[in-house]
């Protein structure tokens, strides 16, 4: 290699090179710091994009959890309610059963329409506090419906519409509970045990209130069950989007370590490098001395 004044092309070189290597250096320090591989669209557009793209499906599945989680609760409480309903219908059918016998006296009889009315009550009670969010299954008419009560059941892969919730729908007529208020009802809130011949047939319309409450029990049931299994669901879809851009966008850790040292090791050669090019001219120096 010829030796110039004008031109230290070995100075060049070394200095290619360590820019190269503090580039490089840069790039691992930056990938150990912030644990991704992938932090902008600088570094790999393509897998950049993608990963925002799973995060916007993360948004979207947190919006159904959401959802799910406030219908979950709704039922919950109606299922609360119901059962209890249904406990309490048990007792007043024992009720109507004892002030139907002829044989007791009125005082006795008056006694059982008593806790009768207390239970009756407590049924009200129950129906108009069994309420979540402003949402009351027990309260509803058979026209009302709560929705949505969204799932991923229509999950369609294409980009247009990848999470097109479906909707699950409770409605009055649905659950089957007859309202307490409802002049119609063969039993009311003004029902009561008054003599040995209405308790009888109270006591038949209490027989057919405790197919109509555990039929809503079971409704109920099932609605719970569905919410339950889609946010099992959905909890599940989470953990895989979230692993997905793990795999795209994270860094390996000990990958990058290695590198680190190994570019440190390397910057401080290049270094070196550069510092015995810069030396050249000077030695071109050395030849001119007598």
């Amino acid at each position: 290699m010829a030796f110039s004044v004008n031109t230290n092309v070995g100075a060049m070189v070394a200095l290619q090179e360590l820019n190269r290597t503090s580039k490089g250096l840069s790039t691992t320090e930056s990938r150990i710091s912030s644990g991704k591989n992938v932090n902008s669209t600088r570094d790999d557009s393509a897998t950049f994009v993608t990963a925002q793209g799973l995060r916007g499906k993360q948004g979207d599945l947190k919006a159904v959890t959401s959802s799910l989680s406030n219908a979950k609760s709704v039922v919950d409480i109606a299922v609360s309610g119901t059962e209890q309903i249904s406990d309490i219908v048990n007792e007043m059918k024992t009720l109507a059963k004892q002030a139907g016998d002829t044989t007791i006296s009125a005082t006795q009889r008056d006694s059982l329409n008593k806790d009768f009315i207390g239970l009756r009550e407590r049924i009200k009670t129950i129906v108009n506090t069994s309420e979540y969010n402003d949402k009351n299954l027990l309260k509803m008419a058979t026209t009302d419906t709560v929705t949505p009560l969204q799932s991923l059941a229509n999950v369609n892969p294409t980009p247009a519409s990848a999470f097109t919730p479906d909707t699950m729908t409770i409605t009055g007529s649905g659950l089957g509970l007859p309202k307490a208020a409802d002049a119609a009802a063969a039993f009311n809130d003004s029902t009561e045990l008054t003599d040995a011949a209405t308790a009888a047939t109270v006591d038949g319309y209490l027989s057919t209130y405790k197919t109509t409450v555990n039929n809503a029990l079971s409704n109920l049931g099932t609605a719970a069950r569905r919410i339950d299994s889609q946010l099992t669901f959905t909890s599940k879809l989470a953990d895989t989007i979230e692993a997905g851009i793990g795999n795209l966008v994270d860094a390996d850790m000990a990958k990058e370590s290695a590198r680190l040292t190994a570019l440190q090791t390397k910057q401080q050669l290049g270094v070196q490098a550069l510092s015995i090019a810069n030396q050249s001219p000077q030695m071109i120096g050395q030849l001119f001395k007598g």
